[in-house]
């Protein structure tokens, strides 16, 4: 992984919840944003476009994680989605799956699997990243026939 700092967008429709976990991925060295809502979380998404995860909550009121999880995926499909619940189905968590999220963790986490869920989603978007960037050099080299 690249020596930038981890991006990460905490989406949980409980303040109290949001604001400790915040607190605790801060002291660990990431850059935390928070949504208390799917629509803010894709507002949030819009603006600052080089996050890497996503920890998304499945139940919240108007616009549930799963959605969220859709929107996410279709508009930044590079960025990872940690889903996080209380409130686990099987059924949700295969959804969310197939819908792209990264993995599917029950609440309360363990900080350290948290943080190494974390840490693994981001070096798989940084290497796809990577590999875009790599794509489009060569493709670039191959058009002006210097490759």
């Amino acid at each position: 992984m690249t020596d930038s700092k981890t991006m990460v967008l905490l989406v949980d429709d409980e303040e109290e919840f949001i604001e400790t976990l915040q607190e605790r991925l801060k002291v660990r060295g990431l850059v935390v944003f928070t949504a208390t809502s799917g629509r803010e979380a894709l507002k949030i998404l819009d603006k600052h476009r080089n996050i890497d995860v996503v920890i998304l909550d499945v139940k919240m009121p108007e616009m549930d994680g799963i959605e969220t999880l859709r929107h996410i995926k279709s508009r930044f499909p590079l960025i990872e989605v940690l889903m996080l619940t209380g409130h686990a189905t099987i059924d949700t968590a295969i959804e969310g799956m197939k819908l792209g999220a990264y993995d599917y963790l029950m609440k309360p986490c363990d900080m350290d699997r948290l943080m190494a869920k974390v840490q693994a989603a981001t070096e798989k978007k940084r290497d796809q990243e990577k590999r875009i960037r790599e794509a489009q050099v060569r493709a670039a080299l191959t058009n002006y026939g210097l490759e």
